[in-house]
């Protein structure tokens, strides 16, 4: 073959391998995004004309159903019952705007597999069931109910879990939405949402960090009970204020008093009664070694195996080594620590359970159509936060917090209830105030437990009134109640 013609044939199979290329990658790796966006037409009918099984609570409260449109075209729309009530643990499901949630992450399940193909008049001819299947929630509505009246119209999220499996109790975020309005594919509405200043769309409890405050000294009093330097009934110099070494600045406790007589504490008291000066002298002799190891082993840093859309808590490394004040500033949560409520839960949960954090789930179990289990979630420890002897020392500790300190609001009669309060503040901005707590402390053989962490946005002033005591406590409490009232 003459050297033109080797060129021309040359290029040939080039070109031809590139078609073949482009060909390939446009059908096998783009083609099932061009399937599935919701821009497609053929996505949207097949969307608007395919069943979605139910999705219900643990004791069967129907929170997403799909019915069918009046126009008999054949085509349905999800409803959502509860309207906002599960709006950020549920999701939607919409034609025009997508899923997301739970309705995403369970999109093949939940839809029919009658998609009108050869396959799958095949599979039906041979006795396979085409029906949607069902998601079973481990949400109790009781406590779903319970959550949402007690937070009110304040911006802010609850969650709540069982310690010992994992399994969510309860998952409010605070503004929410109904997305019914999502569903029906209005795009003025769905515009309306997304633009809101309020943010409704934005899922609080899982998806938003924030400074913990003094929720965060349970983590500080475990990084100093496990590095041997601190025990409960450690003395601490109950004074007004710490001179923080190389600063000018100070730490004052929240009333701008003494902690307990003017003489001394413990840093079981100094738990109790949330004692600024005592934790920031902890922060300082606990170094920023063994306190990023401590809230790494307890998630930070990290991204929490879940059902939903996570973000990471976080307390950055950079800048704490030999940085004193800064040890100190961040044993408050103040500084830069942020915490998902999601996060503070999980840490409350470590105490509860002997300090193994169960990987946490909303979704207990894959029903078929007829309502029996197809597929269940098995509770699978994640990570051990601490040992089981500090969660003991943590746990009376922090019943102690209820019992005779600042967390007292959250006390239910007749059960023993550990707790921390947390009052964080925000620059330019009123605190963010926190509650995370457990009980019963000690649950009798096959009696459950409960874990939770309430935050709300900007929920007071420093001080008595607008603290973490004040606003966060009693919204725990109305949570805890119904969870032993049931």
């Amino acid at each position: 073959m003459n050297r033109p013609l080797w060129r021309l044939a040359a290029t040939a199979l080039v070109a031809l391998a590139l078609v073949a290329g482009g060909l390939t990658y446009q059908q096998a790796v783009a083609g099932p995004g061009y399937r599935d966006d919701v821009r497609n037409p053929r996505a949207l009918a097949d969307r608007a004309t395919r069943e979605r099984g139910p999705i219900v609570t643990a004791e069967g409260t129907v929170v997403a159903l799909s019915e069918a449109n009046t126009d008999g075209d054949g085509s349905l729309t999800r409803v959502y019952p509860e309207q906002g009530l599960y709006a950020h643990a549920v999701g939607y499901s919409s034609s025009y705007f997508g899923d997301t949630g739970l309705e995403a992450r369970y999109a093949d399940d939940l839809r029919s597999s009658d998609d009108g193909s050869l396959t799958a008049a095949l599979f039906s001819f041979f006795g396979g069931d085409l029906r949607p299947h069902q998601l079973q929630l481990t949400i109790r509505d009781d406590l779903q109910r319970a959550a949402a009246t007690a937070l009110g119209d304040q911006r802010g999220a609850v969650v709540a879990l069982d310690p010992a499996t994992g399994a969510v109790l309860a998952l409010v975020a605070n503004p929410t939405f109904d997305p019914n309005v999502l569903a029906s594919g209005d795009p003025a509405e769905g515009d309306a949402l997304a633009a809101d200043p309020e943010q409704p769309l934005l899922n609080r409890a899982t998806a938003a960090a924030y400074p913990p405050g003094s929720a965060f000294k349970v983590l500080v009093a475990v990084a100093g009970i496990e590095a041997a330097l601190v025990t409960p009934e450690t003395l601490f110099t109950d004074r007004v204020e710490l001179e923080l070494p190389g600063s000018t600045a100070v730490i004052r406790n929240a009333d701008g008093g003494y902690c307990a007589d003017g003489t001394s504490l413990t840093l079981e008291r100094a738990m109790a009664v949330s004692c600024n000066i005592a934790f920031g002298e902890l922060g300082m002799l606990v170094g920023a070694g063994p306190l990023l190891h401590t809230v790494e082993a307890a998630g930070f840093n990290g991204t929490i195996p879940f059902d939903l859309d996570t973000i990471a808590s976080t307390l950055p490394a950079e800048g704490l080594e030999g940085d004193l004040p800064a040890l100190a500033q961040t044993a408050l949560g103040q500084r830069d620590v942020r915490a998902t409520p999601l996060q503070m839960a999980l840490v409350a949960a470590a105490v509860a359970n002997r300090g193994v954090i169960m990987r946490p789930f909303l979704v207990g179990a894959l029903l078929d159509a007829d309502g029996e289990i197809a597929r269940s979630t098995l509770p699978a420890p994640w990570r051990r936060a601490m040992a089981e002897e500090t969660a003991q020392a943590l746990a009376a500790m922090m019943e102690q917090v209820v019992t005779s300190g600042t967390g007292w609001r959250a006390a239910v009669p007749g059960v023993r209830v550990a707790g921390k309060t947390g009052t964080a503040e925000v620059p330019g901005g009123a605190p963010h105030v926190w509650f995370i707590g457990f009980g019963p402390v000690e649950p009798e053989p096959g009696q459950q437990q409960i874990a939770l962490a309430v935050m709300v946005e900007e929920g007071g002033n420093l001080g008595e009134e607008g603290s973490g005591g004040s606003v966060a406590a009693p919204i725990a409490q109305a949570v805890l109640a119904a969870f032993f009232a049931g």
